[in-house]
């Protein structure tokens, strides 16, 4: 079963097509910057690769390149979009209607658009992708993924918020949670490993970060809400902020709640603190004695090591951490920050390990530590085919 899966954001296209259920990548991809006269292509096959720069001013245009690339006479992996047998979108936000994958219809559709207050960075993207798609591949089965859908399992106790019983009820107010897909696929990976159902903290640390709790396989609490903001420092974004904070900022400081919403969510976490996103180069900054990006990484560390001790008290036990994404599978540095000191977790941190660099799955922590520290690349498009494949077998 050929599937092409399609991660479509508000300016970018990432994309894989997976033959299921090998699970062979047969080529890979994004398109960033669309929109732009220098939007960024890469197509990469075991045989090839290719980066070239063009102007590509719609989703439309990026996925008719991609389908036209795919067929290429010399670089191409199929002779015609009839190959594909599945089309997997990743959507971020399926509210409170969808707890597994799901085939899209106009009824999904329907509830995808009702959503996009929640989510407008994501969930308009998503929706125009399948839109395209459906034309693209119109023989395909089209099926929706979602990142809420893992935290489904969050108990009522730990996804109610106390405020009006009528918000819940009527409103669907509640915590949701994200990076569902990636905190369910090293999860996985982890208990396969372990041989055993466990309780585990998995954190996701990329240019977004969260942290989830997850018992038998379960998730049982997360750190983002009711929107992908809270919780951990990010790149952008504030993460846990006292709310009055916004009412200061509109009512004395005389800012419009759109001004708030860019600051809290563009404007803030580590470029707030340091005047850079990518870690990176605060990392780099931090190392030659900026003192403003120490800081922002020690606050960093610090607010994943008080998730960590909070969601270890909720499991009552604890029996890995796992550090996955673009930060946490890469950076030894944020990873040493969080584990010192914790060993009354049974947190006990090996550095010549944590300074391999690799990519696969392994334990960095000491052959005496009492609790597993692990770095697991997440797959994200992996988990959406393996999630459709089982889903039309």
């Amino acid at each position: 079963m050929k599937i092409v899966i399609i991660n479509s954001g508000s300016s970018s296209i990432k994309y894989q097509l997976i033959n299921m259920p090998t699970q062979e990548v047969l080529c890979s991809g994004m398109i960033d910057r669309i929109g732009l006269e220098s939007s960024n292509l890469t197509y990469v096959t075991s045989t090839s690769k290719l980066e070239e720069s063009m102007p590509i001013l719609n989703h439309k245009i990026g996925l008719v390149k991609i389908a036209e690339l795919l067929m290429n006479e010399n670089i191409g992996v199929i002779k015609s979009t009839e190959e594909i047998d599945a089309v997997g979108h990743r959507v971020v936000h399926g509210g409170t209607y969808f707890s597994d994958t799901t085939i899209i219809d106009q009824e999904v559709k329907d509830k995808i658009e009702e959503l996009f207050a929640l989510v407008p960075l994501h969930n308009p993207a998503h929706l125009l992708g399948i839109n395209v798609a459906e034309e693209i591949f119109a023989k395909a089965k089209q099926v929706a993924v979602f990142d809420t859908a893992f935290h489904q399992t969050i108990p009522v106790v730990a996804h109610k918020f106390a405020i009006p019983d009528h918000f819940y009820n009527e409103n669907k107010i509640r915590v949701y949670g994200f990076h569902g897909i990636s905190h369910k696929y090293v999860s996985e990976k982890a208990i396969e490993y372990l041989d055993k159902s466990a309780n585990l903290i998995s954190i996701h640390l990329g240019n977004g970060c969260s942290i989830t709790a997850i018992k038998d396989g379960k998730s049982i609490d997360h750190s983002m809400g009711f929107s992908p903001s809270n919780g951990l420092l990010m790149g952008t974004r504030s993460g846990d902020i006292d709310h009055s904070l916004i009412f200061y900022l509109i009512d004395t400081l005389g800012y419009t709640s759109k001004e708030v919403n860019d600051i809290l969510l563009k404007k803030s976490g580590m470029l707030g603190l340091t005047g850079y996103s990518d870690l990176r180069d605060i990392e780099s900054h931090a190392e030659e004695g900026n003192r403003a990006c120490q800081l922002a990484l020690a606050m960093n560390a610090y607010r994943i090591r008080k998730y960590i001790g909070s969601y270890t008290a909720v499991m009552n036990g604890l029996d890995a951490i796992i550090f996955t994404a673009g930060i946490g599978e890469n950076s030894s540095y944020i990873r040493k920050l969080v584990c010192v000191d914790m060993d009354y977790f049974g947190l006990k941190l090996d550095d010549r390990k944590n300074e391999v660099r690799a990519k696969e799955m392994r334990e960095i922590n000491t052959l005496n530590s009492k609790t597993k520290i692990m770095v697991i690349p997440t797959n994200e498009e992996l988990e959406i085919a393996n999630q459709v494949y089982e889903l039309l077998k």
